[in-house]
């Protein structure tokens, strides 16, 4: 599995300014990163990952995951998701299989070191933080503190108005 040191390692060599942060406790999942970390939500990134849908096709037949970084605690709209990539359906990939391909647990993936040919959108609304972002690292407690701008090009994902749906306590910028 990938965890804190593959990305810093990764982050060494692009020579790219981060910080490994050791959580004061565990996490399950990329949207405990607020509370634990004492930030608003805004500041700390989710991927989930999803799956192109067709009903007459298993999921390993030619199918392709789509990452989407969001701010801790939104859901995207699969509708938004799936025009953007110009298919009928998209739904949440199967943690088995965010597991097999990603090489994460499916609730801790990082946006960076994804398989070269996934797809990564960011939610336009995340990527307007210009500030020091956190995001898991694959590990229930460690995160990574990136500076967006750097986060962004790294992981080469297409910024797109992602309508998502907010846990009440998510504050968010709003100004852009």
């Amino acid at each position: 599995m990938k965890d804190a040191l593959s990305i810093h390692r990764l982050l060494l060599e692009r020579q790219t300014a981060h910080e490994i942060v050791r959580l004061p406790k565990h996490i399950s999942g990329a949207d405990d990163l607020p509370e634990v970390l004492g930030l608003p939500s805004f500041r700390c990134l989710c991927t989930r990952v999803y799956l192109p849908h067709d009903p007459d096709r298993a999921y390993t037949e030619g199918h392709h995951l789509v990452a989407v970084i969001v701010t801790a605690g939104a859901q995207p709209t699969p509708e938004v998701i799936a025009d953007a990539l110009g298919v009928s359906e998209v739904r949440p990939a199967p943690a088995d299989l965010v597991n097999e391909v990603t090489d994460y647990a499916a609730d801790l993936v990082a946006p960076l070191l994804l398989p070269a040919g996934m797809t990564m959108l960011v939610d336009q609304q995340a990527a307007c933080v210009d500030d020091i972002v956190y995001t898991t690292t694959g590990e229930a407690w460690t995160a990574l503190g990136i500076h967006t701008l750097d986060l962004f090009a790294l992981c080469d994902a297409k910024p797109t108005p992602i309508a998502c749906t907010h846990a009440p306590d998510a504050s968010r910028p709003t100004d852009h």
